[in-house]
């Protein structure tokens, strides 16, 4: 099964361009992801800038409209992710648990949607996806 663990760090939303983690934290966040990959379990995994450098383009009414960063709306932003392959959920939190996180963090845990979760016809309508996922 495949999990997608996404950090939440508080007050991301509200960061400027270029905000940048301290090499402490850069420097246990790595231990974790070596032990992720240690363990066979990291797929992937990415740091995000924060939203005053991104984007986001709303489709209302059918017509795509483009919003730049900082977002004030926003309550929880992403920081980063990890992808991992894991037997089941609850590897998925222990995995988690073991995360360096500060008390301003949060993972959030979702399972990745497999081709065969979804009815045959469903199949049938993305039948070229998993050749796409491995362009």
């Amino acid at each position: 099964m495949r999990f997608m663990m996404l950090m939440i760090p508080q007050g991301y939303e509200s960061a400027e361009p270029g905000a940048l983690p301290s090499a402490e934290q850069v420097g246990a966040m790595m231990a974790y992801n070596q032990a992720l990959q240690e363990a066979g379990v990291l797929i992937a995994l990415d740091g995000l800038h924060p939203p005053s450098m991104g984007a986001r383009v709303s489709f209302r009414g059918g017509k795509p409209t483009v919003t730049d960063g900082p977002f004030p709306e926003a309550k929880e932003v992403l920081g980063g992710y990890w992808m991992i392959q894991v037997a089941s959920r609850e590897e998925a939190i222990e995995w988690a648990r073991r995360c360096p996180g500060s008390d301003s963090e949060t993972i959030e845990i979702r399972q990745v949607q497999e081709m065969e979760d979804f009815p045959a016809d469903v199949q049938k309508a993305a039948a070229d996806f998993e050749d796409m996922q491995r362009r």
